[in-house]
């Protein structure tokens, strides 16, 4: 694979984590700006206009938990999103700068992961779980196989001969 290569596969998975960043950030101020105990009477309000069963197993645990939210937990649900997106973000500029300690992390952070969707994997077969492992071991395996390389690499550059003599 030609240098160029290398910096394509870099860069789109610093997007990749970029996206994840994103994400998670608009999720973590959507729960901010939009999640409450004072907004459990509007969402049981919503689910009365759309004529939906109020004795849904499904939305009865939602404006159950919609009602147990307290300020305090949402800021700090709002704290790990922005925790998270900054470390996402971080890797994703490593990533794009090629730099060693982002490819160090991404296939540390990455594999720290596979353990978990494989149980979760076992524990329920969906596609989004299947999807969700095989590209995060196509990742790790990349990041793996790029660091090796890179270390084969300055391994032969620092054994061959000075062309001083």
């Amino acid at each position: 694979m030609s240098p160029h290569s290398h910096r394509n596969g870099l860069r789109t998975i610093a997007l990749f984590e970029a996206l994840k960043g994103i994400i998670v950030l608009v999720l973590g101020f959507g729960l901010l700006s939009f999640l409450g105990p004072d907004d459990a009477r509007f969402y049981e309000q919503v689910v009365l206009r759309m004529h939906l069963d109020p004795a849904n197993h499904y939305l009865r645990l939602f404006l159950q938990t919609i009602s147990e939210v307290s300020d305090t937990r949402l800021w700090i649900m709002t704290g790990f999103a922005v925790f998270y997106s900054t470390i996402r973000f971080l890797e994703a500029y490593g990533l794009w700068h090629e730099r060693r300690w982002a490819e160090w992390f991404a296939a540390l952070s990455g594999g720290v992961y596979i353990p978990i969707e494989v149980y979760e994997l076992a524990q329920r077969l969906t596609w989004l779980r299947f999807a969700a492992l095989l590209i995060n071991v196509a990742v790790v395996a990349y990041m793996v196989w790029l660091l090796t390389e890179n270390r084969r690499k300055r391994s032969a550059a620092e054994s061959k001969p000075s062309a001083i003599g």
